[in-house]
């Protein structure tokens, strides 16, 4: 699904280098590497405030955290994404409110939100999922209305940008009130481990953030707030700044790579492409509003296992994201749901794969896979 090993081999004398020269200098926690990539990731999202810490899931729980939620406050996200969303929610003891996603983005739904939100909902939570923005101008103009907060879980969309109905042009994850990001491997931006940041442009929540991160300290010893133990280690850092430079390259080479396979799949009855829209709902031909941390398609004729196993077969990696909706999963089952108010989430982990994705995939390759499916999905 992820060629790392051909992605090193770019950037492999620079990170071999940034590490030799941690490991001499031992700086391996809060070292220069990690002040640098904070400075330089602040300037390429345009954002004034980079938190680095351990993980993505770190820094949803850090958000909510920073942002002063309590226990019962409501907090709306997606139905149809990774566990972690919701996860961090039922650690601080909040109470997750899964709503339905759009069936062409796969993005959190509008009007599910605004249906949901009542005197107790204190967030929304909007999931840029497989690299494509959700709708931000109605979700900060709903957040503007009802006085809530916006957390963009910004795991699958660094370095994508969103075209808003004024014309104007962000960076994902700096739109909302504070933003959250991993670096896990696999991702448009990842390192060789574990990692995450957090982002915003309000210079309180920031300072809060900071303290937070760092067991509640902004003097050592000295405890000012409740914290917890989430850093961003020095190589990973290094390697961080190594890829961070030729992010807008992986990116454009992904887009390539998808339009490559959408093209192969045009026509195709059974076969649904990913839609590339921005958020303002203008339709682009090249755009980065889309980075496609996932290529994911949707089969509608019922043969999306059997598509699963042939590929499988015929060592085609691919991956279904995500086969349970959140509120059919064991640990966050609740009798406030109805499933009358989830019909396309409840359709999509029936329809949805996901096809390989990365910055070395060739025409080969994709000729390759997609000729596969084709014969199947017709056979």
């Amino acid at each position: 699904m992820v060629d790392l090993k051909g992605q090193y081999e770019g950037i492999k004398t620079e990170v071999n280098e940034a590490i030799a020269e941690i490991l001499d200098s031992s700086a391996f926690i809060n070292g220069p590497h990690v002040h640098a990539f904070q400075s330089e990731l602040e300037e390429y999202l345009g954002v004034k405030h980079v938190i680095p810490c351990a993980n993505g899931t770190d820094a949803l729980q850090i958000c909510m955290m920073g942002l002063g939620l309590e226990p019962g406050d409501e907090v709306i996200t997606a139905d149809f994404t990774f566990a972690a969303t919701v996860e961090v929610i039922g650690l601080l003891q909040l109470t997750p409110v899964l709503v339905d996603v759009e069936l062409d983005t796969f993005n959190i739904d509008i009007e599910a939100i605004e249906k949901a939100i009542t005197p107790k909902t204190k967030a929304i939570v909007p999931v840029h999922l497989f690299g494509q923005c959700a709708n931000m101008d109605e979700i900060m103009e709903l957040a503007k209305k009802h006085n809530l907060y916006v957390i963009e879980d910004n795991a699958q969309a660094i370095g994508g940008s969103y075209y808003s109905k004024d014309g104007s042009k962000q960076k994902a994850g700096t739109i909302g009130h504070i933003g959250a990001t991993s670096f896990f491997p696999s991702k448009n931006l990842g390192c060789y481990g574990d990692g995450g940041a957090i982002f915003t442009n309000d210079d309180d929540l920031a300072h809060i953030i900071r303290g937070i991160v760092n067991h509640g300290m902004y003097k050592r010893y000295y405890h000012d707030v409740v914290g917890v133990n989430s850093r961003l280690d020095s190589m990973q850092a290094a390697v961080l700044r190594a890829k961070l430079p030729k992010l807008d390259h992986y990116n454009q080479k992904r887009w390539e790579a998808a339009s490559k396979y959408s093209k192969a799949f045009a026509g195709q009855e059974h076969i649904v492409v990913p839609k590339i829209s921005c958020g303002c709902g203008i339709e682009k031909s090249v755009c980065d509003c889309h980075v496609f941390h996932q290529y994911t398609l949707r089969v509608t004729n019922g043969k999306r296992d059997d598509l699963v196993q042939h590929l499988n077969d015929n060592n085609v990696p691919c991956g279904v994201y995500y086969p349970v909706p959140l509120h059919k999963q064991k640990a966050y089952l609740d009798d406030r749901y109805n499933e009358n108010d989830f019909p396309v989430t409840n359709q999509l982990v029936n329809e949805v794969i996901s096809l390989p994705m990365h910055t070395e995939l060739d025409d080969e390759q994709i000729d390759f896979i997609t000729n596969l499916i084709i014969d199947f999905i017709n056979s």
